[in-house]
Parts: structure tokens; sequence; C-alpha cells
């Protein structure tokens, strides 16, 4: 985010033309209401906060969108990750592998998500489900889902666990996921589980253990009251490949680690083997952190698929 030069005449008019997006999109920005989410005509995010909630007057941030170029190809250019990665990842999503993307905030996780998507088969039936639309998926077959906040009567409200039960009766050949935060987490693991295989989604995770056991803790978090045993053996059955990614000390975002689930362990713990890994090897005189992603040496379960299916 800039902070922008232009500016208001006064307090009040910037506060009128945020009560003038919010009478946009049908929403309140009031004493009752302190702030508020909406979406501009051209795509962009914006959320509204207003005092005492924000001390410094009325808050408006606003998120633009570029139109999404990227695949696996243009993080390899970037510097993300290596193209033995990229062509890795390739053959996962044709394989039709369940792939999680973890990282921190502002780690990439959504360009990852995008790149991914990209080498989805354009015949294949892509149900996307969001909180907030972000996602820009280049295939003609894409069915675009957004969760809808409650109106200001407190009723119209549309979680994603709500559009999962839909996009199960949409017929898709991939489901694909921005970001996993609550109880939907046992939703798309079940549906994993059930046959939509190719499932891409993301977790706020700095590990793929971590990542694990966040959709274990989010499984729980739904109304049906799982144990925990049962609900860390379903996230290790539905999980194939958990991509991680950091955002390293010199502002760069890279692919830390590939790792795929094998399971639980005799203590009933999850069992990762890495794949490919990010291995640095210091700075340059300009401060940029330098290093390669490589293969560990360890071959997936799955690696006789790809022959096989040609």
């Amino acid at each position: 985010l800039h902070r922008s030069e232009l500016k208001f005449a006064d307090a009040a008019s910037l506060m009128a033309a945020a009560r003038n997006i919010g009478e946009y999109v049908n929403r309140q920005i009031d004493a009752d209401h302190h702030s508020m989410d909406a979406r501009l005509p051209d795509g962009s995010r914006v959320h509204v906060i207003i005092p005492p909630s924000s001390r410094n007057g009325c808050c408006i941030s606003i998120r633009k969108f570029q139109k999404s170029t990227f695949n696996l190809d243009s993080l390899v250019q970037r510097g993300s990750m290596s193209e033995t990665a990229a062509e890795f990842l390739k053959l996962c999503v044709l394989l039709h592998k369940n792939m999680v993307i973890a990282g921190g905030t502002g780690t990439g996780k959504t360009s990852m998500l995008n790149a991914l998507s990209a080498s989805i088969p354009e015949h294949e039936r892509i149900i996307v489900i969001e909180d907030s639309s972000e996602l820009q998926l280049h295939q003609p077959h894409t069915v675009y889902l957004e969760a809808q906040p409650p109106r200001p009567d407190g009723r119209g409200h549309v979680g994603i666990r709500d559009l999962f039960v839909d996009s199960l009766r949409m017929r898709p050949d991939r489901i694909v996921v921005g970001e996993v935060r609550r109880g939907e987490a046992l939703d798309l693991v079940q549906s994993m589980l059930s046959g939509h295989a190719g499932s891409l989604s993301t977790v706020h995770a700095n590990t793929p253990r971590d990542a694990a056991i966040r959709l274990e803790t989010l499984c729980m978090m739904s109304d049906v009251g799982l144990p925990v045993h049962v609900a860390r053996t379903q996230v290790a059955s539905a999980i194939n490949l958990v991509v991680n990614i950091a955002r390293l000390g010199d502002g760069s975002r890279r692919v830390q680690v590939i790792s795929e689930m094998l399971g639980l362990d005799e203590h009933n713990q999850y069992v990762f083997r890495d794949l490919f890994r990010f291995y640095p090897s210091g700075r340059d005189t300009e401060g940029r952190i330098l290093g390669e992603m490589r293969p560990t040496g360890e071959l997936p379960t799955f690696s006789g698929e790809a022959h096989s299916m040609g």
C-alpha cells in the first residue's frame, strides 16, 4: 500500500466518499458498523475503518489487482524456484495431486496459487471459492464463487462452507480455495478424500508440518465436533504435497521446500519427505540472498504415475 498524495477537502468529505462506496455495495459504515469490505467497479478491494476504532480518522485502504500473468515459468524467471521444481509442480497438477501452499502473510501464496492453476488443462471444470475474489484463472471453464457478509438486517450471509456445498453439486474437476481460515477446512479435506482430487488451496503456516497441524485445527473448528485423531487421519490422507513459501530478509519471495505428505507414523505424528529444498549460499554485493533450489534426492511415492499416464 502507498499513501496517496491526493487529498479530500476535509474529514467530512472523506467520510462521505466512504459512505458512497458502502451504498454502491449495499453495506453500512456508521456507529454500529465500524468497518466495511467492498469492491469497486474495476475489481479493486476496499477496506474502510472509521473512528473511534481508527484513531487517525477514517482510513480507506484500496487493493488494486493487475491482470494475472503468473505461471510457474514466470516464477522461475523471478528466482522464486528452480526450473526443475517448476516442471515437477506442473506434473503434480496434471496428476491431480492435492496441494497446499503454506506461508506467512505477504509471502506470495496467492501468486503461487495462480501460477499452479495455470497448469490445469483447459477442458477441466474449475470451481474457485474465495472469501474475497482475488484469483484470476485463464481457463474458460471456471466458475468463481465468493462469500458474502450479512446485510445490515443480519440476513444474507453466505460462508465458504455454504459455497462448498454448492460447488460439489456443480460437478467440478477441480476445487480451488483461495485461503482456508475456518471450519471449511473440513469440507475441503473431505472433498479431497471423496473423489475431488487435484484440489489447490493456501493456508497460513511457516512449515509443511505447521500447515498440516493448522488444517487439523481448522477442521476441528467446524460444527461437526471431530475428535482430534480423526481430523489428523483425514488431513494425513487428503494432502499429497505442501509447497512452503517464505519472504526472505532481502524482500524476495522464495519457495523454501516442496514436501510430500507420507501419512502418520506409529506415534500418530505427521511424516513428510522433502523433495526439493532451497539452499542459501550467502549474499551478493547488493545484499540480495543467493542460493538455489535443488532436489533432495528423495523420490515421491507417485514417481511412476507420470510415466504410466504418458
